[in-house]
């Protein structure tokens, strides 16, 4: 979880063969913050209703694109994708991470910990 200036907040890494939407609702759960975020900007993967309707219900407003083949009506609008323009602090900061080697080819066995170093490492970058 990264906030709208590009910091680190929250890690939380999964094993390879688990999809990453499906722990989107953890990863609002144990946040670091007190307030819950109002907006949470995703890639098409978070394209179901499921998910929308999920977070919805806690009050946060999922952005993310529709995916090319859905078979359903549209959900939102072209208004809120306006937004997703900014997703490039997202990508920015995950690239930070990835001029770590150690989280590129996962080297270690403790690959947790490096994640959460380097996330570190990301925010001293910032002072």
């Amino acid at each position: 979880m990264i906030d709208g200036n590009g910091t680190p907040l929250l890690v939380f890494t999964l094993s390879a063969n688990q999809t990453e939407v499906n722990a989107l609702e953890n990863l609002v759960d144990i946040r670091v913050t007190k307030k819950k975020p109002k907006r949470i900007l995703y890639g098409k993967a978070a394209d179901a209703d499921w998910v929308r309707e999920r977070l919805d219900a806690r009050g946060i407003e999922l952005i993310c694109p529709h995916r090319r083949g859905r078979k359903k009506p549209p959900t939102q609008d072209g208004r809120p994708l306006r937004r997703y323009r900014r997703r490039y602090k997202i990508e920015r900061t995950i690239s930070w991470l990835f001029n770590l080697r150690q989280l590129v080819v996962r080297y270690e066995y403790l690959f947790q910990g490096f994640v959460q170093l380097g996330c570190l490492f990301t925010i001293l970058k910032g002072f």
